[in-house]
């Protein structure tokens, strides 16, 4: 039997890098999709390749809270609940020193990355109780728990952030079986990862990989599908035990 057949799945930041690859597994897993992002032409290509029948795509703004409220709606009124909530969306903020960082850049990166993760919490939980459980599953990053790098201070606070979030939540949620984790992804092909990698040597972001490289015990980035399939795990029953969690997707560098 697939993993997730019967459950509704919502993800954000869904229509690019690791929230794509999510998609596209949970749908080969039996799940319906709600595909949430700000890129409309993206979700549209996201359910196009997962098809129709078994995904829509949501248009929003995840740090506006009736964003939050609207995408929920839309799992109830087409598919009839909710029972998985992947809160991935994310940015990477610029590269800078706390002295010079752009506090516009700041409220921006604090705004998607835990404001947004807060009011999907305050969003899904309902729903998911009324499921009588479910997984709700954070993406934060190795960021979150190593002070990684140099210029990063809103992204690194931001995903340092997330795990409180999803600790506090794991705890307000378990009397009603609503499992919450939060996954940690290290360097992985990604957009954001080729913007760090450019931010940290402007012209010449082979240097910045080079170096990234070098410190991770299995000296290769991350796939995006890679990082989907801890993911899974955690959406699925296979998980029922797991909450309060914090898991490693990358490479052996929190061990480093």
């Amino acid at each position: 039997m697939e993993r997730l057949d019967g459950k509704v799945a919502l993800i954000t930041g869904a229509g690019s890098g690791i929230g794509l690859a999510a998609a596209e597994l949970f749908a080969r897993e039996g799940a319906k999709l709600v595909l949430v992002g700000r890129n409309e032409q993206a979700l549209q290509t996201a359910v196009d390749r997962i098809g129709a029948d078994r995904a829509s795509a949501v248009v929003a703004d995840v740090s506006r809270p009736e964003d939050n409220e609207r995408m929920v709606k839309a799992a109830l009124d087409r598919f009839g609940g909710l029972d998985i909530f992947l809160a991935n969306a994310g940015v990477e903020g610029a590269t800078a020193t706390i002295e010079d960082y752009p506090l516009d850049v700041f409220d921006q990166v604090m705004a998607i990355n835990i404001r947004g993760v807060f009011l999907g919490l305050k969003a899904t939980i309902p729903a998911l109780r009324k499921r009588g459980g479910g997984s709700i599953i954070i993406t934060s990053s190795i960021g979150g728990i190593r002070g990684r790098g140099q210029g990063n201070c809103a992204y690194i606070a931001s995903k340092h952030a997330e795990l409180g979030l999803m600790r506090t939540a794991a705890l307000e949620c378990a009397a009603h079986g609503i499992r919450v984790n939060a996954v940690l992804p290290g360097p992985t092909e990604t957009r954001m990862m080729r913007n760090i990698e450019e931010g940290r040597s402007p012209g010449a972001p082979e240097k910045a990989r080079a170096v990234v490289l070098a410190n991770l015990p299995l000296k290769r980035y991350g796939t995006p599908e890679e990082v989907a399939n801890v993911m899974l795990f955690l959406a699925s029953d296979d998980a029922s035990l797991c909450t309060g969690g914090v898991y490693s997707a990358d490479g052996g560098l929190s061990a480093s």
